[in-house]
């Protein structure tokens, strides 16, 4: 009898424990549970940003600029089209270093014109850093067209 009271304690004891642990909602896990959800909402801020980031431009934005790209590319043609004609009436031996980067510009700003028709414009096309990026490019080519005009041999 002592033996089946001490064995029905121990029995009693350790459904006890067992029980007690596994008590439902402890303060950690709700606190794990609201960090959850906070970085959900972050991955879908982060979603929605990228999202309106690669918008398409509207189609009047996009005519906008293409028609504004095309004349800066017309405008340098020009500018290249001046230097070389400037070489040719000066009838003077121009270094080849001079030649070759008016080359290398020219090849640049038909890069441009490439770059420009071949893009498309979707959803799937991140139209900002397009944008951003054929600034940039057309930007450095212009400066370059300037200063190579400069004269720095005093």
């Amino acid at each position: 009898m002592k033996k089946s009271i001490f064995t029905l304690a121990i029995v009693t004891g350790i459904a006890g424990t067992i029980l007690m642990s596994c008590k439902p909602g402890t303060n950690e896990e709700k606190e794990s549970q609201e960090k959850v959800e906070i970085a959900r909402d972050n991955v879908q801020d982060a979603k929605d940003s990228l999202a309106v980031a690669k918008q398409a431009a509207t189609e009047a934005e996009w005519n906008a600029f293409k028609n504004s790209g095309d004349s800066i590319t017309r405008i340098n043609d020009l500018r290249i089209a001046g230097l070389k004609l400037k070489i040719k009436k000066t009838g003077k031996d121009i270094d080849s270093k001079y030649q070759e980067n008016i080359a290398v510009l020219e090849q640049k700003n038909k890069d441009l014109k490439v770059k420009m028709d071949a893009y498309k414009n979707d959803a799937n096309s991140d139209w900002q850093s397009f944008k951003r990026e054929f600034k940039h490019d057309t930007d450095e080519i212009g400066k370059a067209l300037k200063d190579l005009t400069v004269d720095n041999k005093k």
